[in-house]
């Protein structure tokens, strides 16, 4: 490991332990030439995935891009971040222990409707107006529907509207 202060080579560790829940080990390293002290991470590379857009253009997953859209369907919910990152990270590792390296933004959006449907629903709704592109009240309506199973929220057609609006 390379000093960031003099690029001498040779360190020694001094502390090492479990980071990022146990996805990477932190390592405290000190110089053997000029006792700097620097902190080192070490993760398992991943082979990256690729995911493909609506419009057919590929581009490498980007998990905080997820994280930001999951943070914006879930403002004023009481979900805590914390629980939003747990299911960025479900959904990265079940992308990784699929065989193939590409994934469509379609397959993507199913998991995190299929995570956030036990979680909430108005963040549910939120993401799926997004995801789903909804373009008239009725699919908004026909979502709630199948949230419920039909009618069980206890809401009939016209206060659905009125929920909704």
């Amino acid at each position: 490991m390379q000093c960031p202060s003099c690029q001498h080579t040779d360190s020694r560790v001094l502390e090492s332990r479990a980071a990022d829940s146990g996805r990477s080990v932190r390592r405290r390293r000190e110089c053997l030439n000029c006792d700097f002290r620097f902190t080192t991470y070490e993760r398992v590379e991943t082979v990256p995935i690729t995911v493909i857009k609506r419009n057919g253009c590929r581009e490498t997953f980007n998990r905080s891009k997820l994280l930001h859209g999951l943070l914006r369907a879930c403002e004023k919910t009481g979900l805590e971040p914390a629980r939003l990152e747990g299911v960025v990270d479900e959904i990265e590792v079940t992308l990784q222990q699929r065989s193939s390296r590409e994934v469509s933004s379609n397959e993507i959006g199913e998991l995190v409707l299929e995570q956030l449907r036990g979680m909430s629903e108005v963040a549910y709704v939120r993401f799926a107006s997004v995801y789903r592109q909804f373009r008239s009240v009725s699919d908004f309506v026909a979502t709630l529907e199948g949230l419920g199973g039909g009618d069980a929220a206890g809401f009939s057609g016209k206060e659905h509207l009125a929920v909704v609006v």
